[in-house]
């Protein structure tokens, strides 16, 4: 079965080239222009043993927002494409991640019923270019193109740079146990019998 896919993206903003492959190990290939966000899409990528190219282009020089939404849109669309119809799949998947001060819990239900609930610390410590609202905006993108329920929590954090490094590791670890082949399962994983 070959669980892998490549989109691109153009548009007058930005563009975007992805491949996926979700039976990998985790090697990848990133390249936005952004040294954290491609820090952060590596982890990704790594903890969640798929691999991943990554290659954007976009008008940097008015802010990030349209290069990062846009990269969650195709990885979204090509973890969708991957799955085809989702036959096999444990389809959930949860992380508890601590990285130094920080705690991420992630859920992941790939139900094709896109959601995103985040839930981040009330009082943030100061941040880089990747903010709260540019990470919110990525899995947002990623969750509805993708087709998945994605519920994150940070319940505490001092440092920004790990309260979204546990994310992204979150992130990863939790849709590689709901992408996963169940031995067990010869259908799809739901009741009505689609997803």
């Amino acid at each position: 079965m070959n669980r892998s896919a490549e989109i691109e993206r153009k548009t007058n903003e930005t563009q975007i080239r992805v491949k996926l492959d979700l039976d990998g190990s985790g090697q990848y290939d990133v390249s936005s222009g952004m040294g954290f966000f491609d820090h952060m899409l590596t982890l990704m990528s790594v903890h969640g043993l798929v691999d991943l190219t990554v290659q954007a282009e976009g008008d940097l020089q008015v802010d990030w927002h349209h290069t990062v939404e846009d990269v969650g849109l195709v990885l979204g669309e090509a973890l969708s494409r991957s799955l085809g119809d989702r036959k096999g799949i444990c389809r959930y998947g949860y992380a508890v991640i601590p990285m130094d001060d920080a705690l991420a819990q992630v859920a992941v239900d790939m139900s094709n019923r896109p959601y995103l609930k985040l839930r981040l610390p009330a009082s943030l410590p100061r941040q880089n270019d990747l903010d709260a609202s540019l990470a919110q905006e990525f899995f947002r993108a990623l969750a509805f193109k993708g087709g998945m329920n994605l519920h994150i929590h940070v319940p505490y954090g001092d440092n920004w740079h790990h309260i979204i490094e546990a994310v992204f590791k979150g992130v990863g670890r939790a849709l590689r146990q709901a992408v996963g082949l169940d031995q067990r399962a010869t259908g799809i994983p739901s009741s009505k019998g689609s997803l």
